[in-house]
C-alpha cells in the first residue's frame, strides 16, 4: 500500500518531525582570543571532550549550547543531553521535590534551558524537551549509560566528585561529544575534593587531541562590567592571601 504524505508524517518519528521544524539559531560570535579558541574546538569534530574552565560570564555555557544546537540542526548528533551535579542543602536529594525528573531538575538546569531559549525560542525548546531531543539528567543518574550520537553538556562540574567526573568521562560513546564546564572559584561542594580540580591536575601535562582544556579568565567576561569587576576583586583577594 502506498502511503500518502499525511500517513508518512503520522508514521515518522517524533524527533524527526521536531527537527524538521527547527528554527534558525541566533548567531553569536566570540569576542576574545580565548573564546575564539573555545568556539573553534566546539565547532570542530577532532576533539570529542572539551573542558571550558573559567568564571561566570565568559561564555562557557552560551557557546557550548550554540555548538550543540548547530550540530543538532546539521544532524551531526541526534540529541542534546544536559547534566550537572546536584549539590543539595544539608544532604537533601531531589527525591523530596515534587514532579517529574525534569521538574525536579529545573532549579539546577534552568540557566542552560534559558540559553537554549535565547538561541531559538521557548515553544521549540519545549517541543525538544517533550520529544526527548533535549534530555535533562542528573549526573548521578548517568551511571551505566553510554551516549551515542549525542552532544553532552555538563555544567557546574566544579561541584562534582572525582568519581563522578571519571564516570561522566567514560559515558562518551560513538559519534558523541562532551563539553565539561566549570568554575574552580565557585565550588559549592565544601569540604570535599572537586572532580574538576582533580582531573585538571591529571591532564595538566597531557598532550593529546582527544581531550582539550580552554582556560577563560576575567578578561573574557562579556556579561557586564560589574561582573568582571567583582571577579577581579575576588581574584585580587585570593592573590593577596585572603578568602
Amino acid at each position: 500500500m502506498r502511503l500518502t504524505p499525511l500517513l508518512l508524517m503520522a508514521t515518522a518519528p517524533r524527533h524527526t518531525m521536531a527537527l524538521s521544524k527547527m528554527p534558525k539559531p541566533a548567531s553569536i560570535r566570540p569576542r576574545s582570543e580565548n573564546q575564539k579558541q573555545y568556539v573553534e574546538l566546539l565547532q570542530g569534530t577532532e576533539t570529542p571532550v572539551i573542558f571550558g574552565v573559567g568564571p561566570a560570564g565568559t561564555g562557557k555555557t552560551l557557546f557550548a549550547c550554540a555548538a550543540a544546537v548547530k550540530a543538532l540542526k546539521a544532524r551531526d548528533v541526534s540529541r542534546i543531553v544536559i547534566t550537572r551535579p546536584l549539590v543539595a542543602v544539608e544532604g537533601e536529594s531531589i527525591g523530596y521535590l515534587p514532579g517529574t525528573m525534569r521538574t525536579k531538575m529545573d532549579p539546577w538546569t534552568r540557566p542552560i534551558v534559558d540559553v537554549l531559549t535565547e538561541l531559538m525560542n521557548k515553544e521549540y525548546v519545549e517541543t525538544m524537551l517533550a520529544s526527548g531531543i533535549v534530555e535533562i539528567s542528573p549526573l548521578g543518574y548517568m551511571r551505566g549509560r553510554t551516549f551515542k550520537d549525542a552532544f553532552i553538556i555538563a555544567d557546574e562540574m566544579q561541584n562534582s566528585t572525582p568519581n563522578q567526573m571519571k564516570m561522566l568521562l567514560t559515558r562518551v560513546g560513538e559519534g558523541s561529544r562532551l563539553v565539561v564546564n566549570g568554575d574552580p572559584g565557585q565550588s559549592d561542594a565544601f569540604g570535599r575534593e572537586s572532580g574538576l580540580d582533580d582531573f585538571l591536575g591529571r591532564a595538566a601535562h597531557a598532550r593529546d587531541e582527544l581531550i582539550r582544556v580552554v582556560n577563560l579568565g576575567s578578561e573574557d567576561i562579556q556579561r557586564s562590567e560589574v561582573v568582571a569587576h567583582v571577579i577581579e576583586l575576588y581574584e585580587k583577594n585570593c592573590r593577596e592571601g585572603g578568602l
